[in-house]
């Protein structure tokens, strides 16, 4: 591939547009209901409305920052879409947000899934009836710099930043989408809120259609009865990382060898401690109470199932049975109260690792940056990303490309260059030939301008 020699570059078109996608899927959360439910926000601004609309469409098409949301307004936009702010306004748009007006767009953004949900059908696919739905929930920094944002401090990873907890939905037919999430001081600990978090994301899940079981999932960090009796008291089932404490060591001490049952990967998974490839392991489980240091109400009688692999290179035991049992594998316990076979939900509880899938698209996304010093501000500019990380899921299915990431799909469907030409009193957008995606694109247009799925009955 090679440039022409005789191209000379002129920026004087007023009807050409380089991010013409996000017609249809501004369409799409404009039928999902994303308007009516952002006109309810009580920040202190005019027009919520439209400057939430913009924000959202920026990180769309892919600004990681408040200044890349000018992106919006050059060539034919103007045309195409009614009410684009500029950076400067929605950067005050953004800083007149309280706490409480952030909690008013989480809980529209929780809303707007369900919208989506009832949309676009295939969202959340098998998660009814007899199906199952994971709802993960997970916390990570997002490191800054310079000394003017406000909640920054050093959390647990070392790093200066603030902490985003945030809690998925999936299916094993459906990719994730985020159910809710929050901005943190840095130094909160993971475990924080998690109730209330949990909770919160169990509801939008049944309002969003879930009927089926749900398993709730977790790593050691959220080891609690907080995270636990939520679930229990949701009639959810939990899968929680068990921390190492001495009753865990005792339980798996005790398991008889010859309840290890050998599994083999079909794909090896990657041992973080030994920084290998493991293919193979064991697992067992045994009864166990967990929480027994609480008060008796809140013992919770459970599944302890321990995956074991051998130590590349074991330790010098101590002596005794136990210390030669550790010192010649690392064992992975977690506990759980699912009625899944021993080794199924073994599979379950690794798979609670997508949810690092989401926090990467997130980072490589709006969340790249939290832009500013306010920190009211960037929890909005949060609550900004996961509506528009939903509505790039929904988009995704709705143009039949179930699993495609969200820079997948910018580079697909929404940053598709388009030229703006008039007749009838109609907007026609000539799109480019033999674009691969054709197909995808057109889908999505069906979908997103089409009448309302048909609802079984």
């Amino acid at each position: 591939m090679k440039p022409s020699h005789t191209i000379r570059p002129v920026f004087d078109d007023p009807n050409l547009v380089s991010a013409a996608g996000l017609v249809p899927v501004l369409r799409l959360a404009e039928s999902a209901g994303l308007y009516d439910l952002v006109s309810g926000l009580s920040v202190d601004a005019p027009n919520p409305v439209a400057k939430t609309a913009s924000v959202v469409g920026g990180m769309l098409a892919g600004a990681d920052s408040i200044d890349d949301l000018d992106l919006l307004r050059h060539g034919g936009m103007g045309r195409l879409f009614d009410g684009v702010r500029a950076p400067s306004t929605l950067g005050t748009f953004l800083r007149a947000f309280t706490h409480g007006h952030v909690q008013q767009l989480d809980a529209a953004g929780g809303q707007l899934l369900a919208g989506l949900a009832a949309r676009v059908p295939g969202l959340l696919a098998g998660s009814d009836g007899e199906g199952i739905a994971f709802v993960d929930v997970d916390d990570t920094i997002r490191e800054v710099h310079g000394y003017a944002k406000q909640g920054a401090a050093f959390g647990y990873s070392g790093v200066r930043g603030l902490n985003l907890q945030l809690a998925t939905i999936s299916t094993p037919l459906a990719a994730p989408v985020i159910a809710r999430a929050r901005l943190r001081a840095g130094n909160t600990a993971s475990h924080t809120g998690a109730g209330r978090l949990l909770a919160q994301a169990l509801t939008t899940a049944r309002a969003a259609g879930v009927t089926g079981q749900v398993l709730c999932r977790a790593d050691s960090a959220y080891y609690g009865w907080a995270f636990v009796g939520t679930a229990i008291r949701h009639k959810a089932w939990f899968s929680v990382t068990a921390r190492m404490n001495p009753a865990v060591l005792k339980a798996i001490t005790g398991i008889d060898e010859s309840a290890w049952i050998p599994i083999a990967y079909p794909n090896a998974i990657f041992d973080e401690a030994e920084q290998r490839w493991v293919s193979d392991a064991e697992v067992a489980e045994v009864p166990f109470t967990a929480f027994t240091g609480r008060r008796k109400a809140e013992h919770v009688a459970c599944r302890l199932v321990v995956r074991r692999v051998k130590r590349l290179q074991p330790l010098a035991g101590d002596g005794t049975e136990q210390g030669e049992l550790f010192a010649t594998y690392r064992h992975h316990a977690f506990i759980t109260n699912s009625t899944l076979g021993l080794v199924e939900a073994d599979q379950a509880h690794r798979d609670h690792a997508l949810i690092e899938q989401v926090i990467a698209e997130l980072k490589d996304g709006p969340l790249a940056h939290l832009p500013s010093g306010k920190y009211a501000a960037n929890a909005a500019w949060v609550a900004h990303a996961v509506i528009a990380f939903n509505l790039a899921r929904a988009a995704a299915v709705a143009s039949d490309q179930h699993r495609a990431r969200w820079a997948t799909l910018r580079t697909r469907i929404i940053n598709v260059p388009a030229r703006i030409a008039s007749t009838g009193r109609r907007l026609v957008l000539h799109l480019p030939t033999h674009w691969p995606w054709t197909r995808n694109w057109e889908a999505l247009w069906s979908t997103a301008t089409g009448p309302p799925a048909a609802v079984a009955t």
